[in-house]
């Protein structure tokens, strides 16, 4: 028997991939599970970054992260769902967040995937500041991210 589940949680600290992946994969029912890991990188937008601060509106945060994680269950038959997302300075390389989904089928578990991490950049309430060899600066929303998530609202 499936067992589903939501985990949704914002942290400060580190997680650790093989533990949250071994988390979701235990029932035999989940035919598929696709997991997503956004890290820090050394550039946007032709610019070199040292590192991210990330910072977010406490309870809203997770209130749209719940919210989001509904629609995919909307969408597509999941069994589980996991998603943590770091805050505060984060130094290049280090993972900001980790998205997990099992479905009985690896279409379902694919698609809701890309949709929560295309809903995530788009409709949580976090913000960046990347600091690198031009000074610190605040990331605007990325117009590739939008549309990303704007093609989501026609599926």
């Amino acid at each position: 028997m499936t067992a589903m589940f939501d985990r949704v949680l914002v942290q400060t600290d580190d997680f650790s991939v093989p533990q949250e992946y071994a988390r979701i994969a235990d029932d035999n029912s989940d035919g598929a599970v696709v997991t997503f890991v956004g890290k820090v990188r050394d550039f946007n937008d032709g610019s070199v970054v040292t590192d991210l601060t990330l910072e977010h509106y406490p309870g809203m945060t997770e209130a749209v992260l719940q919210q989001i994680t509904a629609q995919a269950r909307e969408r597509w038959p999941l069994n589980k769902v996991t998603i943590i997302h770091r805050v505060g300075t984060m130094a290049l390389g280090e993972q900001i967040v980790f998205i997990g989904v099992t479905s009985a089928h690896r279409k379902a578990a694919f698609a809701a995937c890309e949709f929560l991490i295309d809903f995530l950049k788009t409709k949580a309430p976090f913000w960046k500041l990347e600091a690198g060899d031009q000074g610190k600066n605040w990331v605007e929303a990325k117009d590739a991210d939008e549309q990303a998530a704007q093609m989501w609202q026609q599926k």
